[in-house]
């Protein structure tokens, strides 16, 4: 028998695919309900948050038809915005500079003609200054770096950020610098969304197929009698095992782990995520899909309204917006719990988003796994930990298995390609 641990969209996929091949396994997570980041939680009264900003856009048509045969859905226009000292301007950014003043324009534009010619960037900071040039690169992605990824530029590398950005050619930065644009110049040209149910509900058709226990977490692995023991007392062998746990607990629990393979897994960085989620006693309060925050003394780097994604989300008559802030152990949260909320609702104010008077509903939680962070000692950490769980056979799916910016498609393409590996008689 195949055990599948974590019960995300990878490990969601990995069970599905291998029951195509007549496969058994079990899949065990440690939560109440199965989705890992693609769950989602009600408050009071019907307001619905997913974990964290969630919409697909999918261009693998294999992920498409499984997601389309899970959920009716709703397209949406990938129309975002960015929050920057009291402007708001279309995203992305450099393609939208009107609203701006005419000195920081001429300061974005003389620095965008006059770039650096750096042919190696040997770090994300270098590789900004090469696409857009000094002033830009500080005053919008610089530190909107450091309040996502809570890293300095310099700090990470650059093999995860070139499909993510839109570069301008010199025409395109200047007319969004004189006149506001009506091309979107986003990646993406359709973002889908389930009409009921929450994000999750793309995954409904995988998880209706396979074997799932909740509430069992893993809390000790014995890779040579390949056996894995759960927090509730009971314990079960495997064939095969394969994990989408993020790979520093992973290590934790597995029996004489070497000391180096430890110290890689702990190396490993990551950030957690604080979410604020606020539903509102109007219908009309969001104005934007999601939106991006620049400024520093607004901890947020995001928000997103879930009940534009789908008025599933919420009371009939009612709105919402979620916020995303990050810390990690290179960056302590700055605010937790009620002051984070507080200093949510007031900078909202401050927006322009909200008055006081529209707040129904206030959350905050945390999630200790949100993104991996690539530091320059991830690949080396990574395949330190990797090689050793090859030795044993284990197999690593997912985002934290992987340990690499995957999203909910490729994670999903993750469990079925690490499926098809598994021939087990």
């Amino acid at each position: 028998m195949v055990v599948i641990l974590g019960g995300g969209i990878s490990g969601i996929s990995a069970g599905y695919h291998l029951k195509q091949k007549n496969i058994d396994s079990v899949i065990y997570e440690k939560n109440a309900t199965w989705g890992g980041l693609i769950d989602n939680f009600t408050l009071e009264g019907g307001f619905r948050f997913d974990h964290f900003v969630h919409l697909s856009f999918t261009g693998i048509e294999y992920v498409k038809e499984i997601f389309a045969k899970s959920s009716e859905y709703i397209a949406h226009h990938p129309e975002s915005t960015n929050y920057y000292k009291g402007f708001w301007l279309k995203h992305p950014a450099q393609n939208n500079l009107a609203p701006l003043s005419t000195d920081e324009k001429v300061a974005i534009i003389k620095d965008f003609v006059n770039k650096p010619v750096i042919e190696q960037p040997e770090n994300y900071y270098e590789w900004l200054l090469l696409q857009f040039g000094q002033y830009f690169t500080d005053n919008f992605p610089g530190v909107y770096t450091e309040k996502y990824w809570t890293l300095n530029a310099k700090e990470l590398t650059t093999d995860w950020a070139g499909k993510r950005f839109s570069i301008p050619p010199l025409d395109n930065l200047l007319k969004g610098a004189f006149e506001e644009q009506s091309a979107n110049f986003y990646y993406a040209k359709e973002m889908r969304y389930p009409v009921k149910g929450g994000y999750k509900s793309f995954a409904k058709l995988m998880a209706d197929e396979v074997n799932i226990e909740t509430g069992k977490k893993a809390i000790f692995i014995d890779p040579k009698q390949k056996k894995v023991d759960f927090e509730d007392g009971s314990s079960v062998f495997y064939e095969q095992l394969v994990s989408s746990l993020p790979l520093p607990e992973l290590i934790k629990i597995i029996k004489d782990v070497p000391e180096n393979v430890k110290e890689a897994a702990e190396a490993l960085l990551v950030t957690s995520g604080q979410l604020v989620s606020v539903g509102f006693n109007r219908p009309d309060i969001p104005k934007h899909l999601w939106f991006y925050i620049y400024d520093e003394d607004i901890l947020p780097s995001r928000g997103y309204s879930p009940s534009i994604k789908s008025a599933d989300n919420v009371p009939e008559g009612k709105s919402s917006i979620q916020f995303e802030t990050y810390f990690s152990k290179r960056k302590a949260p700055n605010l937790r719990g009620g002051s984070l909320i507080e200093h949510v609702v007031n900078k909202g104010v401050d927006m322009g988003l909200f008055t006081n008077a529209d707040v129904e509903v206030t959350d905050y939680r945390e999630a200790p796994y949100a993104n991996v962070i690539f530091d320059h000692d991830r690949e080396k950490n990574v395949s330190i930990v990797h090689s050793y769980l090859d030795g044993y056979g284990i197999k690593y799916i997912g985002r934290f298995g992987e340990w690499d910016y995957l999203w909910s498609d490729q994670s999903l393409m993750s469990g079925k390609k690490c499926a098809s590996s598994i021939d087990i008689k």
